[in-house]
């Protein structure tokens, strides 16, 4: 069965989408800044990522949330992210 939880489209990646998916490939999770990935991410040239992976809650039409699951610890989130429509 296919759930559908919003809208995707389809980009080709070029050679900066590259270079960053080749540096954050060893990290399976955790959150960081990547030196020099480019120019345009920041006034640096580095770049915020985190990885993880997210449990998503739809509490209402009007209210989700997402759990980053830590698969070290004993079932508890390490971040939680509330969305709401007001």
């Amino acid at each position: 069965m296919e759930r559908k939880s919003g809208f995707a489209t389809r980009k080709e990646c070029g050679h900066k989408e590259w270079k960053v998916l080749k540096a954050v490939e060893p990290i399976s999770m955790g959150a960081g800044v990547l030196p020099g990935c480019s120019a345009e991410a920041g006034a640096d040239g580095e770049l915020m990522y985190m990885r993880a992976k997210f449990e998503r809650i739809v509490g209402s039409r009007d209210s989700e949330a997402f759990y980053m699951m830590n698969p070290d610890s004993n079932g508890a989130p390490e971040l939680s992210i509330y969305l709401l429509r007001v």
